[in-house]
């Protein structure tokens, strides 16, 4: 059976999940994989980013690297990046046959698509890599990348999302990310002042070292990064992220000179692909209120819709400010989608919203939501 034919048959969304399931199957395999120096990043915001800027550094050093990130907008291919280049269909299928060979049955039957996807990921990891960047799932302490002996782990900006997996407040999330470290952790710039208090309060229990972005940086590195981003006219937001990236390099042993970098973010992140129309697949309110700041000032046709199961009530009273009309893009999906409960709550608001038909060339328009939303953007009204 092909992976595609595979990965078909196992759900995306799982209402329970079997914490004990990935680290035993793991264990039965791990003797088949040859692990290489691992960074595991965990957060809520940035993770992306960050991974692909850590990879591309590493890269440009000389170095053999893999960055495994999630989800995917257009193929399965985009998860997995060997050295600047999404990994091929060829080797994609060789992994899922070594795999395949080596699971027992109950693990290939059992093992989500998520946990399936990451042990495929390092089985072809396996191939004298020296390094990879482990970007987690919705999770830290127990997600599928969690298993693997790691050198560093990275916690980007923490805020609210998959409560109902990682706990219902900030510190019950930040608490369950942080539980996935083991011998050091780089803390990023934090919105929310007790994550830093959990990270020292952990980081004492586990004996791990303890690294803050804004520590390890000296102060003619902040000034670069703030030039690069400014002449490579990145969004501000991804200078937490450069940073971070930087700061792992340096704590790795690495000298990064960025004016010889050529660094670009992971496709999706308040990306400019007309020049009327900015794709984000942030969906959460932290995501907002970075993107209210990169438009403050200007208005935009929102084309927007959510899982019912998200914030979308705060995320429009955030974005509010940049707004000059929301159109709804239909999306069928089993978890079910919050059109009526965004149309009602634009009309509290006073805000026009439509179900989005077709592009208009006179129209500023910010596409925001999930991989799934944006996808459908993409594929049904982008590349006509």
């Amino acid at each position: 059976m092909t992976l595609k034919r595979y990965l078909d048959d196992k759900p995306l969304y799982y209402d329970k999940i079997d914490c004990s399931r990935m680290p035993r199957a793991y264990e039965s395999v791990k003797s088949h994989i040859n692990l290489p120096k691992i960074v595991q990043i965990v957060g809520t915001n940035g993770k992306g980013s960050t991974g692909r800027f850590t990879a591309q550094m590493l890269l440009q050093k000389g170095l053999h690297v893999g960055h495994y990130t999630s989800p995917h907008l257009f193929k399965f291919n985009e998860r997995i990046w060997i050295d600047g280049e999404d990994v091929s269909d060829e080797t994609l299928e060789l992994a899922h046959e070594k795999l395949q060979a080596i699971l027992n049955d109950e693990f290939k039957k059992s093992l989500s698509y998520f946990e399936y996807t990451t042990l495929l990921a390092m089985v072809i990891f396996s191939k004298n890599f020296d390094y990879v960047i482990l970007e987690a799932g919705l999770g830290g302490e127990y997600d599928a990348t969690t298993v693997f002996p790691k050198i560093l782990s990275v916690l980007t900006p923490v805020g609210y999302d998959h409560e109902s997996f990682l706990g219902e407040s900030i510190e019950e999330i930040a608490t369950t990310k942080i539980n996935s470290i083991q011998k050091r952790l780089l803390v990023s710039k934090q919105y929310e002042k007790s994550v830093y208090e959990i990270a020292k309060k952990i980081c004492d229990e586990k004996k791990a070292e303890l690294f803050f972005v804004e520590d390890v940086l000296s102060v003619e590195k902040k000034r670069e990064i703030e030039n690069f981003i400014l002449k490579n006219s990145m969004p501000h937001f991804q200078e937490s992220n450069l940073k971070t990236a930087l700061c792992v390099l340096e704590i790795l042993g690495f000298d990064v000179d960025l004016g010889s970098m050529r660094l670009s973010p992971i496709y999706g992140r308040a990306q400019k692909i007309s020049k009327n129309i900015t794709i984000d697949v942030g969906h959460n309110p932290m995501a907002a209120k970075a993107l209210r700041e990169h438009f403050k000032g200007k208005k935009v046709t929102l084309v927007y819709n959510s899982f019912k199961d998200k914030e979308y009530a705060k995320i429009l009273d955030i974005l509010y400010p940049i707004i000059s009309k929301v159109e709804i893009i239909k999306l069928e999906n089993a978890r079910g989608m919050a059109s009526e409960e965004i149309l009602d709550i634009c009309k509290q608001k006073g805000l026009e919203c439509t179900l989005f038909e077709k592009l208009e060339d006179s129209k500023e328009y910010l596409v925001f939501g999930s991989f799934l939303v944006v996808e459908k953007f993409l594929k049904d009204y982008f590349e006509k």
